[in-house]
Protein backbone atom coordinates (compact mmCIF):
# COMPACT_ATOMS: atom_id res chain seq x y z
CA UNK A 1 0.00 0.00 0.00
CA UNK A 2 1.32 3.41 -0.97
CA UNK A 3 2.25 5.81 1.77
CA UNK A 4 -0.50 8.32 2.49
CA UNK A 5 -0.01 11.79 1.11
CA UNK A 6 0.21 14.58 3.63
CA UNK A 7 -0.47 18.12 2.53
CA UNK A 8 2.48 20.31 3.55
CA UNK A 9 1.72 22.98 6.09
CA UNK A 10 3.06 26.44 5.38
CA UNK A 11 3.63 28.11 8.71
CA UNK A 12 3.09 31.87 8.86
CA UNK A 13 5.46 34.31 10.53
CA UNK A 14 4.29 34.66 14.12
CA UNK A 15 4.10 37.97 15.93
CA UNK A 16 7.29 38.38 17.98
CA UNK A 17 8.47 34.95 16.81
CA UNK A 18 12.02 36.26 16.36
CA UNK A 19 12.29 37.40 19.97
CA UNK A 20 14.40 35.30 22.33
CA UNK A 21 14.26 37.63 25.33
CA UNK A 22 13.62 41.23 26.29
CA UNK A 23 13.50 42.95 29.64
CA UNK A 24 10.45 43.59 31.80
CA UNK A 25 7.93 42.08 29.38
CA UNK A 26 8.79 44.60 26.69
CA UNK A 27 7.99 47.70 28.73
CA UNK A 28 11.51 49.00 28.08
CA UNK A 29 12.32 47.69 24.61
CA UNK A 30 9.06 47.85 22.63
CA UNK A 31 7.13 50.79 21.28
CA UNK A 32 4.23 51.70 19.01
CA UNK A 33 5.31 52.84 15.55
CA UNK A 34 3.68 53.83 12.26
CA UNK A 35 4.60 51.98 9.08
CA UNK A 36 4.66 54.06 5.89
CA UNK A 37 2.22 53.11 3.16
CA UNK A 38 3.39 51.64 -0.14
CA UNK A 39 5.31 48.54 0.96
CA UNK A 40 2.58 45.92 0.69
CA UNK A 41 2.39 43.34 3.45
CA UNK A 42 5.15 43.64 6.05
CA UNK A 43 5.56 40.62 8.29
CA UNK A 44 6.71 40.20 11.86
CA UNK A 45 10.49 39.98 12.07
CA UNK A 46 11.09 42.53 9.30
CA UNK A 47 14.11 44.70 10.02
CA UNK A 48 13.07 48.36 9.83
CA UNK A 49 14.60 51.78 9.36
CA UNK A 50 13.08 55.11 10.34
CA UNK A 51 12.81 58.03 7.96
CA UNK A 52 14.82 60.57 9.90
CA UNK A 53 15.13 63.39 7.40
CA UNK A 54 14.00 64.45 3.99
CA UNK A 55 16.30 64.00 1.01
CA UNK A 56 16.69 66.10 -2.11
CA UNK A 57 18.24 65.80 -5.56
CA UNK A 58 18.79 68.43 -8.26
CA UNK A 59 18.43 67.94 -12.00
CA UNK A 60 18.53 70.41 -14.87
CA UNK A 61 14.99 71.38 -15.84
CA UNK A 62 15.93 71.60 -19.51
CA UNK A 63 19.10 72.14 -21.53
CA UNK A 64 20.99 74.81 -19.64
CA UNK A 65 23.52 77.11 -21.29
CA UNK A 66 25.55 77.45 -18.10
CA UNK A 67 27.50 74.45 -16.89
CA UNK A 68 27.73 75.31 -13.22
CA UNK A 69 27.18 72.57 -10.65
CA UNK A 70 24.83 71.98 -7.73
CA UNK A 71 26.46 71.15 -4.42
CA UNK A 72 25.10 68.91 -1.67
CA UNK A 73 21.58 69.78 -0.59
CA UNK A 74 20.42 69.89 3.01
CA UNK A 75 16.73 69.64 3.87
CA UNK A 76 14.99 70.67 7.08
CA UNK A 77 11.71 72.15 8.28
CA UNK A 78 9.70 73.90 6.91
CA UNK A 79 10.48 72.26 3.55
CA UNK A 80 7.81 70.05 2.00
CA UNK A 81 7.93 67.05 -0.31
CA UNK A 82 7.68 68.04 -3.96
CA UNK A 83 9.58 69.76 -6.75
CA UNK A 84 11.23 73.13 -6.11
CA UNK A 85 12.35 75.21 -9.11
CA UNK A 86 15.63 77.15 -9.20
CA UNK A 87 15.60 79.61 -12.12
CA UNK A 88 18.31 82.08 -13.09
CA UNK A 89 17.37 85.66 -13.95
CA UNK A 90 20.99 86.76 -14.57
CA UNK A 91 24.28 84.95 -15.01
CA UNK A 92 24.80 84.78 -11.24
CA UNK A 93 21.42 85.38 -9.59
CA UNK A 94 18.56 82.91 -9.24
CA UNK A 95 15.12 82.58 -7.66
CA UNK A 96 13.91 79.51 -5.75
CA UNK A 97 10.20 78.66 -5.88
CA UNK A 98 8.34 76.11 -3.73
CA UNK A 99 6.23 73.27 -5.18
CA UNK A 100 3.12 75.47 -4.86
CA UNK A 101 4.80 78.23 -6.89
CA UNK A 102 5.46 80.59 -4.02
CA UNK A 103 8.84 82.30 -3.93
CA UNK A 104 11.20 80.88 -1.32
CA UNK A 105 14.16 83.19 -1.79
CA UNK A 106 16.96 84.55 -3.99
CA UNK A 107 20.48 83.25 -4.32
CA UNK A 108 23.85 83.98 -5.94
CA UNK A 109 26.32 81.53 -7.44
CA UNK A 110 29.26 80.79 -5.19
CA UNK A 111 27.35 81.68 -2.00
CA UNK A 112 25.36 79.36 0.23
CA UNK A 113 21.59 79.52 -0.19
CA UNK A 114 19.48 78.90 2.92
CA UNK A 115 15.74 79.54 2.98
CA UNK A 116 12.51 77.60 3.34
CA UNK A 117 14.37 74.64 4.81
CA UNK A 118 16.65 74.16 1.77
CA UNK A 119 20.39 74.68 1.81
CA UNK A 120 22.83 74.40 -1.11
CA UNK A 121 25.51 76.19 -3.12
CA UNK A 122 25.57 76.50 -6.90
CA UNK A 123 29.11 76.88 -8.25
CA UNK A 124 29.57 78.75 -11.52
CA UNK A 125 31.20 76.78 -14.32
CA UNK A 126 33.33 77.74 -17.29
CA UNK A 127 30.20 78.76 -19.23
CA UNK A 128 28.00 81.30 -17.49
CA UNK A 129 24.34 80.74 -16.80
CA UNK A 130 21.80 82.75 -18.79
CA UNK A 131 18.28 83.88 -17.84
CA UNK A 132 15.84 80.91 -17.79
CA UNK A 133 18.54 78.33 -17.06
CA UNK A 134 16.95 76.27 -14.30
CA UNK A 135 17.02 73.22 -12.05
CA UNK A 136 14.42 71.04 -10.40
CA UNK A 137 15.12 70.21 -6.77
CA UNK A 138 13.01 67.20 -5.84
CA UNK A 139 12.45 66.82 -2.11
CA UNK A 140 11.27 63.43 -0.86
CA UNK A 141 10.28 62.19 2.55
CA UNK A 142 9.49 65.52 4.13
CA UNK A 143 6.00 64.54 5.24
CA UNK A 144 7.16 61.05 6.20
CA UNK A 145 9.80 61.92 8.78
CA UNK A 146 9.35 59.65 11.79
CA UNK A 147 7.61 56.86 9.88
CA UNK A 148 9.08 53.38 9.50
CA UNK A 149 9.88 51.30 6.41
CA UNK A 150 11.79 48.10 5.68
CA UNK A 151 15.53 48.63 6.19
CA UNK A 152 17.00 49.70 2.85
CA UNK A 153 20.80 50.02 2.58
CA UNK A 154 20.39 51.94 -0.70
CA UNK A 155 18.40 54.75 0.95
CA UNK A 156 19.62 58.16 2.05
CA UNK A 157 16.91 59.41 4.40
CA UNK A 158 17.40 57.24 7.46
CA UNK A 159 15.98 53.96 6.14
CA UNK A 160 19.57 52.85 5.41
CA UNK A 161 20.16 52.41 9.17
CA UNK A 162 18.54 49.37 10.78
CA UNK A 163 16.87 50.63 13.95
CA UNK A 164 13.94 48.32 14.81
CA UNK A 165 12.35 44.94 14.18
CA UNK A 166 8.62 44.66 13.51
CA UNK A 167 6.92 42.68 16.25
CA UNK A 168 3.31 42.82 15.02
CA UNK A 169 2.04 40.15 12.65
CA UNK A 170 1.05 40.85 9.06
CA UNK A 171 0.59 44.58 8.35
CA UNK A 172 -0.85 45.57 4.98
CA UNK A 173 0.60 48.94 3.98
CA UNK A 174 -0.61 48.76 0.39
CA UNK A 175 -2.99 51.70 0.72
CA UNK A 176 -2.56 53.22 4.17
CA UNK A 177 -0.04 53.86 6.92
CA UNK A 178 -0.38 51.22 9.61
CA UNK A 179 0.11 51.37 13.38
CA UNK A 180 2.26 48.54 14.65
CA UNK A 181 4.46 47.41 17.54
CA UNK A 182 8.21 46.98 17.20
CA UNK A 183 11.36 46.17 19.11
CA UNK A 184 13.16 49.52 19.05
CA UNK A 185 15.85 49.20 21.74
CA UNK A 186 17.49 46.79 24.14
CA UNK A 187 18.21 45.08 26.27
CA UNK A 188 16.91 42.31 24.05
CA UNK A 189 18.06 39.20 22.25
CA UNK A 190 16.71 38.06 18.88
CA UNK A 191 17.06 35.03 16.62
CA UNK A 192 18.75 36.18 13.42
CA UNK A 193 17.36 33.25 11.42
CA UNK A 194 13.83 34.53 12.09
CA UNK A 195 14.44 37.98 10.65
CA UNK A 196 12.83 39.17 7.42
CA UNK A 197 14.68 41.46 5.01
CA UNK A 198 13.40 44.08 2.60
CA UNK A 199 13.70 43.75 -1.17
CA UNK A 200 16.85 45.88 -1.40
CA UNK A 201 18.80 43.80 1.09
CA UNK A 202 20.67 41.48 -1.24
CA UNK A 203 24.09 40.79 0.31
CA UNK A 204 25.51 39.36 3.51
CA UNK A 205 27.51 42.54 4.27
CA UNK A 206 24.27 44.55 4.18
CA UNK A 207 22.72 42.19 6.73
CA UNK A 208 25.87 42.26 8.85
CA UNK A 209 25.78 46.07 8.89
CA UNK A 210 22.12 46.00 9.92
CA UNK A 211 22.77 43.61 12.79
CA UNK A 212 25.66 45.80 13.93
CA UNK A 213 23.35 48.81 13.99
CA UNK A 214 20.80 46.90 16.05
CA UNK A 215 23.54 45.83 18.46
CA UNK A 216 24.36 49.48 19.10
CA UNK A 217 20.76 49.82 20.30
CA UNK A 218 21.22 46.92 22.70
CA UNK A 219 19.50 44.35 20.45
CA UNK A 220 21.75 41.28 20.34
CA UNK A 221 21.50 38.54 17.70
CA UNK A 222 21.91 34.89 18.68
CA UNK A 223 22.10 33.29 15.21
CA UNK A 224 22.00 34.18 11.51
Amino acid sequence: MAAPRVTPISEQWHAWGFLVWDAEDGMVSRDTITLLTGFGIITAGTVLGQIAAAAAAATALGTNTGNGTFGAITVAAPSVAGVYVVEFDTATNYIVSAPNGEEVGHGVTGAAFAAGGLGFTITAGGTAFVPADSFNVTVTGGANVGLWVPYDPTGNDGREVASAVLGSGYKDTTLLNQAAAALVRGPARINGSELVWGANVTTTPQKTAALASLKLLGIQTTAT
